[in-house]
């Protein structure tokens, strides 16, 4: 799990360096009325060695292995004779107290929803920390189930008796304040509550966290258009897409665009029959003004979507396939993407490489 989502992010930091790189040749070449060479892009098979805020992926495993040893210290420390509780509430010492980890219930920069960036600064969203929970405890022998809970993702010890000496959960003693938050949904949950739950795998999880990449890249990339959703353009199809071009499709931060279809693909092959998924995915297409590859995957999505969005969706995409004809008639869509600026589809997620 913690694996896939590293190799997550070094895919995500090769496309961010790419373009990066190539912004630099843009200014040398305005400079100067000489050709630049470029660098090729990083392979696959380098994957391993990407650095990630200093480390290697490799790195980041280590660090959360040097997590688990400090919190063996933590318990020797307290001449503890091992046990779950303890071993629990020596984790929380670690991570909440002395390395001061903090759960963001609102995420505006799209880099704490990465793993790596979340064990190097000690913030980040609900499911990259609860996986960072997961994993430490997996060292200590502790098994951890994740579930997720409305906009929550929670997580509670696997043991038969959810109550402490204290009177407080085992429950809420892992996913702190929140559960205690009459404002929150979690807060309704208690011991038997949580044996309804739908427990999570690792699969899910990857799935939870590529959900949360997709939801905050694309809120940062329609930051300008505030209010604007993926499924805006169906909703009010008979007013936005009534002229002859793609000229009412919204402008937006073409590398968060981006960022979101690799994640929207890696999502769709963890479920590649999800509907509402794919639609999702076609979405982001089209707003990409990949009008090709959108109509492709709404006439997938249309296969399993109910009726009703059916009857929402045929009308869209036959309008897409009138953009796509126009757009190959413009002299400057041949071998251009509006995102990179080039023929070549450059940070195309080739798939992590995800454990189940």
């Amino acid at each position: 799990m913690w694996q896939g989502l590293l190799y997550i992010a070094a895919e995500d930091e090769i496309f961010i360096a790419h373009n990066r790189d190539k912004d630099v040749q843009s200014v040398l070449r305005e400079r100067k009325d000489t050709p630049v060479a470029f660098e090729a892009q990083t392979e696959d098979g380098d994957l391993e060695s990407i650095p990630l805020a200093g480390k290697s992926i490799s790195g980041w495993l280590h660090e959360l292995d040097a997590i688990a040893k400090e919190v063996e210290e933590e318990l020797v420390s307290r001449d503890i004779v091992y046990h779950r509780l303890e071993a629990l509430e020596a984790v929380n010492a670690v991570l909440f107290e002395q390395r001061c980890f903090r759960r963001l219930p609102i995420l505006v920069d799209s880099k704490l929803s990465y793993l790596h960036t979340a064990l190097n600064s000690g913030r980040g969203s609900a499911v990259i920390l609860s996986i960072i929970y997961i994993e430490i405890c997996r060292r200590l022998g502790v098994t951890i189930l994740g579930s997720r809970f409305g906009e929550d993702f929670l997580i509670w010890p696997q043991t038969q008796n959810q109550r402490v000496s204290s009177g407080h959960s085992l429950f809420a003693r892992v996913n702190g304040r929140r559960v205690e938050d009459p404002r929150t949904k979690a807060s309704d949950l208690n011991s038997k509550s949580l044996l309804g739950l739908d427990i999570a795998t690792n699969k899910d999880i990857i799935g939870i966290a590529l959900a949360d990449l997709i939801r905050v890249h694309w809120k940062r990339a329609s930051r300008t258009n505030h209010g604007l959703m993926l499924t805006s353009p169906l909703r009010s199809f008979h007013t936005n897409l009534s002229n002859d071009d793609d000229s009412t499709i919204p402008l937006l931060r073409p590398q968060e665009l981006r960022l979101a279809v690799m994640a929207s693909e890696r999502l769709l092959l963890l479920q590649p029959h999800d509907w509402t998924l794919r639609r999702d995915h076609g979405m982001l297409l089209y707003y990409s003004r990949r009008y090709g590859e959108a109509v492709r995957e709404l006439s997938i999505c249309m296969a399993f979507a109910p009726e009703e969005e059916v009857e929402v969706l045929e009308p869209f995409v036959e309008r897409l396939h009138l953009l796509r004809l126009e757009s190959s008639w413009k002299p400057s869509a041949a071998g251009r993407s509006p995102l990179d600026g080039t023929g070549a589809r450059n940070g195309s997620s080739r798939g992590a490489r995800f454990t189940n």
